[in-house]
């Protein structure tokens, strides 16, 4: 048996599986709300108990930068280490991998239906892809083919300088540069660069928030509202700050898919794209996507395919796990 997790700023999600070569079977499973527990050890006591559990691997991906088995997470208060795990689990090791880095351990796995194809393009079987995922954070992946099979390196290139191209965006970097000094990818491009995108929305355009859009930002996840109203038209401002958080979304994907070359295909992942996905088929992310100057035409052939499978970075860690075994 082995058991996986997928570590994130807003949930955790655990699964007990069985492995019977490359398929596996779910024995058990758990959502946490993350940040009602001070770590990944007490989810973890939380789901399996007392219970004496034969493990023959483990694997968790987690939201941050790992070094040396070893992970601050980014947008949640826990450090996460691998060897107090193993001593909480009573087994020799634990592995841990960045989120992403799990996430694209299931691309080769994921059944066809559980990708939505946003541009066709043209693939390269051998060639280099990407993954992008936009959710609480932005993670990034890259993935290379070394002749016999595609290997996933973690990234942490969310965390690079934002690069406005517009005047509309050039406003926007100095509307959060006045808050944040520095801005990354991740403020405009996630859970809470969409709350970010609103507030700039609603101070460049002059708007006057209505009193149920303030009742509702209140009590609820911002990114979630501003995503309600933009998809039922109800306020402008939530349907601009949408149409821009794309925009930047298709931007971002193109500057990973140069960096890495990604003939083979650009992947998008995380929790917001499957939610949004009107606005990701209306042009503007692809338009941004490949409007590169003179590597139009290449990124334009380069295949690029969303990522349905809310669970893909948990089927990447047991998929990893497995072949510990």
């Amino acid at each position: 048996m082995i058991l996986a997790g997928d570590v994130g700023g807003t949930k955790t999600l655990l699964a007990l599986m069985n492995p019977d070569g490359d398929r596996l079977t779910t024995v058990e499973e758990w959502s946490f709300p993350s940040r009602d527990y001070d770590g990944l050890e007490a989810v973890v006591h939380t789901a399996v108990g007392s219970r004496a559990l034969d493990l023959s691997g483990v694997c968790f991906g987690v939201a941050g930068p790992v070094v040396n088995g070893r992970c601050e997470a980014t947008n949640l208060p826990w450090i996460i280490d691998s060897q107090k795990l193993a001593r909480v689990l009573g087994i020799q090791s634990v592995a841990l991998l960045n989120d992403l880095e799990a996430m694209a351990n299931s691309i080769e796995r994921l059944p066809q239906d559980e990708l939505h194809t946003l541009n066709e393009g043209n693939a390269d079987p051998t060639g280099n892809r990407a993954l992008i995922a936009a959710g609480t954070g932005l993670g990034q992946a890259l993935i290379f083919y070394d002749g016999t099979r595609f290997h996933p390196s973690a990234s942490e290139g969310g965390h690079c300088d934002f690069a406005p191209d517009t005047d509309e965006e050039i406003r926007l970097l100095q509307f959060l540069r006045n808050e944040l000094g520095h801005v990354s990818w991740e403020r405009v491009v996630s859970g809470m660069g969409l709350a970010n995108l609103y507030r700039f929305v609603l101070a460049d355009q002059k708007a006057t928030e209505p009193d149920w859009l303030t009742t509702q930002l209140k009590s609820e996840n911002a990114g979630v509202v501003i995503t309600r109203s933009a998809l039922d038209h109800t306020f402008e401002p939530c349907v601009a700050a949408m149409r821009l958080f794309v925009h930047l979304y298709g931007a971002e994907a193109g500057n990973l898919a140069l960096k890495v070359m990604a003939t083979g295909g650009v992947y998008i992942g995380g929790g917001i794209g499957p939610k949004i996905l009107p606005y990701l088929q209306d042009g503007g992310f692809m338009d941004r996507f490949i409007a590169k100057g003179r590597y139009q035409s290449i990124l334009a052939n380069i295949p690029v395919k969303l990522i349905l499978n809310p669970k893909s970075a948990l089927l990447g860690a047991a998929h990893h796990a497995s072949q510990l075994v």
